[in-house]
Order: structure tokens, then C-alpha cells, then sequence
């Protein structure tokens, strides 16, 4: 028997917890109701979260990380950059945080800072490519 003394609250639980505790509900032999009862959670709640995760409600958060780049003055057209060049856009009055991406064979593009790191990253593979 448990006795609450307190005002009970509620958890937070982190979106790497919700995946990690759900991926235990698709093994073969995984019990739903024991995986509840281990994390003390109801399985109506674990029952919600592997319904996110099939939605694509549910995922895991990108990794921030960097990319490699090379910044290459304009005036130095005798050496060919190895790696595209950024630089920030022409400010606007909004300051949206666009960046401009000029390509070893001079094609530009544009992003904004709504482009996920995984969409970028498969645009530029696309464009090496």
C-alpha cells in the first residue's frame, strides 16, 4: 500500500524516455501491462504514446550538431573551395535567419531556420551528388 502525504504531481517524462519505454512494447515477448506496472504508469498513458509514435506524433528530437564548412573569400577565383560557402542572407526587416548556400559550382539555396538538420543534410547529399 503506498500513502501519498503530499500534493502528488505529475511526471515529465523526456521524449528519449517515451521511445525508449515504447520500443520495449515491440519485442515479441514484451508484456504491455508489466512494461506499465514497471515505470508506474498507467497503460492507458503507454497505450497513448505507442499510438504518437505510429502516428509520427512521437520522435525522436534531431541532434544539434555541426557541419563542416569552409569560408573562401569572393576575390580568390585561381582556388576552388572544397566545401560550400555560407553566409548569412541579406538582412530584412524581420530578420527571419535565412542563410545563403553557394556550392563549389555556383549554384545557391536558400534555407531558414524552420529546415531541419536531417532535410538539410539530404539536400546537400542531393546536391553533392
Amino acid at each position: 500500500m503506498e500513502i501519498i502525504t503530499g500534493v502528488e504531481r505529475r511526471r515529465r517524462w523526456r521524449v528519449e524516455e517515451k521511445l525508449r519505454i515504447v520500443a520495449e512494447t515491440e519485442r515479441p515477448d514484451a508484456c504491455f501491462a508489466e512494461i506499465a506496472r514497471r515505470y508506474d504508469i498507467s497503460r492507458g498513458l503507454l497505450w497513448n504514446w505507442r499510438s504518437q509514435v505510429r502516428r509520427g506524433k512521437l520522435t525522436p528530437r534531431p541532434a544539434s550538431g555541426f557541419l563542416p564548412v569552409q569560408v573562401v573569400p569572393e576575390a580568390a577565383p585561381d582556388l576552388p573551395p572544397r566545401l560550400p560557402l555560407i553566409r548569412p542572407s541579406k538582412p530584412s526587416s524581420g530578420s527571419d535567419g535565412r542563410i545563403e548556400i553557394t556550392l563549389p559550382d555556383g549554384s545557391h539555396l536558400q534555407v531558414g531556420n524552420d529546415v531541419s538538420l536531417a532535410a538539410l543534410r539530404r539536400v546537400m547529399v542531393a546536391l553533392r551528388g
